[in-house]
């Protein structure tokens, strides 16, 4: 079975995000649990806390996301501290690889190659 994954993140401010975890994790949990997510997770990284949510159809997340228990346990963040994004977050790392990185200056000097090393045999 194929989920859609989707984060809440929340990074400590004003008030600990451990803390805001505390008080509206059953209530998060039991209105996921209810319309249609399929599996959860919370992760505690160094920033604050991450919520991850697999839903099994497309429209649960927005029948979810619009509960007043989820409103209002969103309202409760410093909208500073909080990203709402679709996909797993906190340490699960980039979608795609990274590039490698451009010179900040277009005339910029190509950096120095060196001259690949001379192998010698020695016959004796």
């Amino acid at each position: 079975m194929s989920l859609t994954w989707w984060s809440i993140e929340v990074r400590d401010g004003e008030t600990p995000a451990r803390q805001w975890r505390d008080a509206w994790s059953e209530s998060l949990l039991e209105a996921a649990v209810t319309h249609g997510a399929r599996d959860f997770i919370w992760q505690a990284e160094p920033f604050g806390v991450v919520l991850e949510l697999g839903f099994a159809e497309t429209g649960d997340w927005d029948r979810f996301r619009h509960l007043p228990a989820v409103v209002a346990a969103i309202d409760a963040v410093d909208p500073t501290a909080l990203y709402v994004y679709p996909g797993r977050g906190g340490s699960a790392g980039a979608g795609l690889p990274r590039r490698t990185p451009r010179p900040i200056v277009e005339d910029a000097a190509p950096l120095p190659v060196s001259p690949a090393p001379l192998l010698v045999a020695m016959l004796s």
